[in-house]
């Protein structure tokens, strides 16, 4: 029986409304058009709307977010009496930011709802906002072990969270965070250029990962001309000659990292970065762009180190590498091809929908479970 026929529903419990936060843009929204195409019901309930999200992510407001966290535990409540109709719950991350899982218990033991719990960071490693450090008290990351116990499929980004995912669902898949190679990510870099760019793009919580490869980037400039070009919600303002800002824009997003020839992503060797799911990385090779990547986690998986781009694990590393791609405007163009051809295959929306609509199958399919 094909998967259409077998009236597929599916009710999204996740952090935010629809085109704001990055993770589920890239985790699920991109298929959502393919859902409706295949015939399949869906409804999506975020905790927070777009200005929920900003305002939550900006210093004080105390009284205004405890309001807007109010507002979304009373979305959750009306939740409850929606998801009659609906075969599948599939919560992204949690369905409340603070607090036990009780929604999720409350989905799974009372109501019976079969539930896809997805998630792409190590999330049960404790961690909080800057803007937000009091929330740390609120919150309750163990609650994660205990939604994979009641969940009928767990979805993961990488091995690394399947292995956690897996002490406690034998039901695990790893279902890679991808980008639309065909309607966004679908230009290709130029590389003849005089002066290339070297580029970085990430949030607030990342930058601090710049400080591995800066005194490599400040060593470099000093001899050859090149920009780095950083994305991000704010300014890190670094301490560089040739140094450019570029402010965050969904609208842009993609059209922005052509800035760049070569992208950078570093990160320390912990448990929390082991559990990301090398996007950066992704965005960049969809583009044609060779990334540097340090070997932690899924890295040395999406990189093909000589091939497609390289993988650095020292300071030398970085430098030797780094000045091989400026100096070489071919071989960038080369190894950008390579890696345009490794996202089609492996890391976009295309490729990964077969294994996105497995998850919604009724039965398990054991060949595509992580072992």
């Amino acid at each position: 029986m094909q998967e259409k026929k077998e009236k597929i529903s599916v009710y999204f419990i996740v952090p935010a409304s629809t085109g704001i936060s990055p993770s589920q843009r890239f985790r699920f929204e991109q298929y959502l058009i393919l859902l409706k195409e295949q015939g399949i019901r869906y409804r999506v309930s975020g905790f927070y709307t777009e200005n929920g999200w900003k305002t939550i992510f900006t210093r004080g407001n105390y009284v205004k977010k405890a309001f807007i966290v109010l507002r979304g535990v009373g979305k959750r409540f009306i939740d409850l009496f929606r998801l009659a109709p609906f075969r599948l719950i599939y919560i992204h991350r949690e369905a409340l930011p603070l607090g036990p899982p009780f929604f999720e218990w409350f989905m799974s033991r009372v109501l019976r709802k079969k539930i896809i719990y997805d998630f792409d960071d190590s999330i049960w490693i404790p961690a909080i906002s800057k803007y937000n450090k009091r929330a740390i008290y609120f919150k309750n990351f163990g609650k994660v072990a205990k939604i994979c116990r009641w969940s009928f499929k767990v979805s993961v980004g990488n091995r690394y969270l399947a292995e956690y995912a897996s002490r406690f669902n034998r039901n695990v898949y790893i279902v890679p965070t991808v980008v639309d190679t065909e309607a966004v990510h679908n230009k290709m870099q130029v590389h003849q250029t005089q002066h290339p760019a070297i580029g970085w793009t990430g949030t607030f919580s990342t930058l601090p990962y710049l400080d591995i490869v800066m005194p490599v980037l400040k060593e470099l400039q000093e001899t050859n001309d090149f920009d780095l070009v950083v994305i991000a919600e704010t300014d890190p303002i670094l301490p560089l000659k040739n140094y450019t800002f570029v402010k965050w824009k969904r609208e842009t997003e993609a059209e922005d990292l052509l800035r760049f020839h070569i992208g950078l992503m570093p990160l320390y060797d912990d448990a929390i970065s082991q559990g990301k799911c090398g996007f950066k990385a992704i965005q960049y090779m969809s583009l044609g762009i060779p990334a540097i990547v340090s070997p932690v986690g899924v890295n040395s998986e999406i990189v093909d180190n000589q091939v497609n781009g390289f993988v650095s694990d020292s300071n030398t590393d970085w430098k030797e590498n780094l000045l091989f791609l400026l100096k070489n405007a071919e071989v960038r163009q080369k190894m950008g091809m390579s890696a345009r051809k490794k996202i089609e295959d492996s890391y976009s929306v295309k490729s990964s929908f077969p294994l996105f609509l497995g998850l919604l199958s009724k039965d398990q399919d054991p060949a595509k479970k992580y072992s």
